[in-house]
């Protein structure tokens, strides 16, 4: 008999629904304070969550929950450089 694996799971901050960590893209801000995505989730820095498509991306950005999740106001340049790597990913 195998034991169940657990499956972590996070908090997408645009729908705010609870989902597996490895459907998620993982926005962090680095020490030096600038922020990008993160696709392996294992880059140093604080992290806030979001699913994988440019709704969930513009709901955190009218209920500001990444400026929540980071404790600091966020440029506009900052969402634009997110949305722009979001729709990359989504090409792939």
């Amino acid at each position: 008999m195998g034991t169940a694996r657990k499956i972590p799971m996070r908090r997408c901050v645009g729908c705010q629904e609870m989902k597996p960590k490895k459907e998620l893209l993982r926005v962090i801000r680095t020490p030096e304070g600038e922020f990008c995505l993160d696709e392996t989730g294992r880059k140093n820095g604080r992290g806030a969550y979001l699913c994988r498509n440019g709704e969930c991306l513009e709901k955190a950005v009218k209920s500001r929950g990444l400026e929540r999740s980071f404790k600091q106001a966020i440029p506009e340049e900052v969402y634009q450089n997110l949305q722009k790597e979001l729709t990359e990913l989504e090409q792939r």
